[in-house]
């Protein structure tokens, strides 16, 4: 009996678990899908000042054809790149659009109901510190819930165990009444002299020790599911934080880049102005600018759903102290 009272609060434990660890996924798919569409205003913001940029140097190269500095191609270019520009920036705000309602329906309301007005990318990221504390894992709620569930089975074993002793109530006739060989038996429960009794138990066909090695191999695979869903929290943990890491620096290159670009461009219209560069050349290097913009701001919504996914791997983040768990891995008792 007080085996079966410590699986069944194993389990329930483990259901508890399973019910905060869903609860983490969706606050961390919330939040994801908030700096995803951020990153998406960003993108849509920078396409529609291009297209103002482009409209302009549209207008400017009208002006040079009308008086006979630039030729036809260079007003046919210009308004290639502008439309293009425009369908670029129409077909961003659909992703907006399905972020947006991928946040109403994580908050519980109907996609016509909800809006969030565009705003200005967070680029504040959280502090991590040197070295994080492994013990750190022992609040993700997953790695509790299969810790759980392995000491449920673990209980288990000695629930089959406990089957090879029988419940005895002993009579004034010197034999006893067995509530477990009633169940052995289809006829009603009998009296038995105690010799009887325990061979019954021990010649069963093997059903006892059956069940006695299914309980234990039960254990073992929840064992393994544990071990292995604590090596997953590690690499998770690890993945994000080398993608913080790595993201960084690329982010600080893409950064030069983009003004690189931008330095380029303006050498380029002034040229062009000047009428000792052609309209291709103009074409060229405002697209270059464009994707290293792009690009820039992909990797900083990049960077912030690892944030995320770091927080969500260590189970909630490194300031609060973790979560009731296990204390090391659940030892096999009979």
């Amino acid at each position: 009996m007080r085996r079966t009272v410590e699986a069944s609060e194993a389990t329930a434990e483990a259901s508890a678990a399973d019910l905060e660890s869903a609860k983490l996924s969706a606050q961390a798919q919330l939040a994801e899908d908030y700096f995803l569409l951020r990153a998406q205003d960003a993108q849509v913001r920078l396409l529609n000042d291009t297209v103002a940029a482009y409209e302009r140097s549209l207008q400017l190269t009208r002006n040079q054809y009308a008086v006979g500095v630039v030729g036809r191609a260079d007003v046919a270019q210009a308004e290639t790149q502008l439309k293009s520009t425009q369908a670029q920036a129409i077909d961003a705000t659909v992703q907006r659009a399905q972020l947006e309602h991928a946040i109403a329906i994580l908050i519980g309301k109907p996609p016509a109901e909800f809006s969030l007005a565009a705003e200005t990318v967070p680029t504040v990221f959280p502090v991590i510190p040197v070295e994080l504390p492994s013990e750190l894992l022992e609040r993700r709620p997953d790695i509790a819930a299969a810790e759980r569930r392995a000491a449920a089975a673990n209980a288990q074993i000695g629930v089959a165990e406990s089957a090879f002793f029988p419940s005895l109530t002993l009579s004034a006739t010197g034999g006893f009444q067995s509530s477990v060989l009633s169940q052995l038996f289809s006829l009603p429960s009998r009296y038995w002299s105690l010799g009887p009794a325990l061979a019954q138990i021990i010649f069963d066909a093997g059903l006892r020790r059956a069940q006695t090695a299914q309980a234990i191999a039960t254990y073992d695979e929840n064992v393994a599911n544990y071990r292995q869903t604590v090596l997953t929290g590690f690499q998770e943990v690890e993945d994000n934080l080398a993608a913080l890491k790595i993201l960084e620096q690329e982010a600080a290159v893409q950064d030069e880049a983009v003004k690189a670009a931008r330095e380029s461009l303006a050498i380029v219209l002034n040229q062009y102005r000047a009428g000792t560069a052609n309209y291709l050349a103009v074409v060229v290097i405002q697209a270059a600018a464009l994707n290293n913009e792009r690009t820039a701001i992909s990797i900083l919504g990049r960077r912030l759903t690892a944030s995320v996914a770091l927080i969500k791997a260590l189970g909630g983040g490194w300031k609060e102290a973790p979560a009731a768990a296990a204390d090391g891995e659940p030892g096999r008792r009979g």
